[in-house]
C-alpha cells in the first residue's frame, strides 16, 4: 500500500490546526471509487500501558459477502494527547503501521470516526484516505458536530447532519430502535454512497462488520 506521509507526527494543537486547514482542500467528496469494490476494511484503535502505547488493527472484509480476509495489529508509542477534534494525530501514525502490513489492498475503508462532520471538515477518515489515497467513510459512533432532525426508528432512515447551513453527513438508523451513526465522507466518497456501504456493512449488528471486528482486536488482550 502506498503511504504519501504529508508532515510528521510530533506536533502542537496549533501546528495540527494548520495542517487541517492546509490539507482539507484536498478532500474529494464525490465518488472516485475502484469498480467492483471487492474489499472494504475497517480500522480501530485501543491503547495499552495506560494510554502510553497505540495499538491499531485493521481487518479487510470480502465484499459484499464480508467474509474477513485479513487482519493486522501495530503497536507504537502514543505521541500526542486526546483532544476532540485532533483524533487523526493520535491515532493515524499507528492505523498507517498496520496498513502496511495488510497484503489486500481495501477498496474503501470504513473509519471509527469522523470524515468531513468536523470542525475544520478534516476528521481522522479525511486525514487517512488523504494519506492512503484509498476511500474512507467516517462512522462515528457520537456527535461531534452539527445538528439534525429526529431518526425515525426504522433500519435504514437517516437525516442530513448539518453545521452553519451546509451539509456535513447524515444521521442514520443501522438497526431499528438502536443509536444512529454519525456518517460523513472521508475522501473520495459521496455522502450518499457512504450511507449505502454502511447500511451493506451492517447486516446484523449496529456497527459496521469491518468496525465490529478491528474493535475487537485492537481492544483484545
Amino acid at each position: 500500500m502506498k503511504i504519501n506521509q504529508r508532515h510528521t507526527w510530533t506536533l502542537t494543537t496549533a501546528e495540527a490546526i494548520a495542517i487541517q486547514e492546509k490539507l482539507r482542500g484536498e478532500i474529494i467528496t464525490t465518488d472516485k471509487i475502484p469498480t467492483p469494490v471487492q474489499y472494504v476494511a475497517g480500522v480501530d484503535m485501543g491503547f495499552e500501558a495506560d494510554g502510553t502505547i497505540s495499538r491499531a488493527a485493521v481487518a479487510v472484509l470480502s465484499f459484499p459477502s464480508l467474509q474477513l480476509q485479513e487482519t493486522a495489529i501495530a503497536r507504537r508509542p502514543t505521541s500526542f494527547p486526546y483532544i476532540p477534534g485532533f483524533l487523526s494525530f493520535r491515532e493515524v501514525p499507528a492505523v498507517l503501521d498496520a496498513l502496511e502490513k495488510i497484503n489486500i489492498t481495501p477498496d474503501i475503508i470504513l473509519c471509527d470516526g469522523q470524515g468531513i462532520a468536523h470542525p475544520r471538515r478534516f476528521g481522522i477518515a479525511c486525514h487517512l484516505g488523504l494519506i492512503v489515497n484509498i476511500p474512507t467513510i467516517g462512522v462515528a459512533k457520537s456527535l461531534l458536530i452539527g445538528k439534525h432532525q429526529e431518526v425515525p426508528e426504522a433500519r435504514g432512515s437517516w437525516q442530513l447532519l448539518t453545521d452553519k447551513g451546509e451539509t456535513i453527513g447524515a444521521v442514520l438508523r443501522t438497526r431499528t430502535g438502536t443509536k444512529p451513526l454519525y456518517i460523513s465522507s472521508g475522501h473520495r466518497v459521496s455522502l450518499t454512497t457512504a450511507i449505502d456501504y454502511v447500511l451493506q456493512c451492517t447486516p446484523k449488528y449496529r456497527l459496521p462488520e469491518t468496525t465490529r471486528i478491528a474493535d475487537k482486536l485492537a481492544s483484545s488482550k
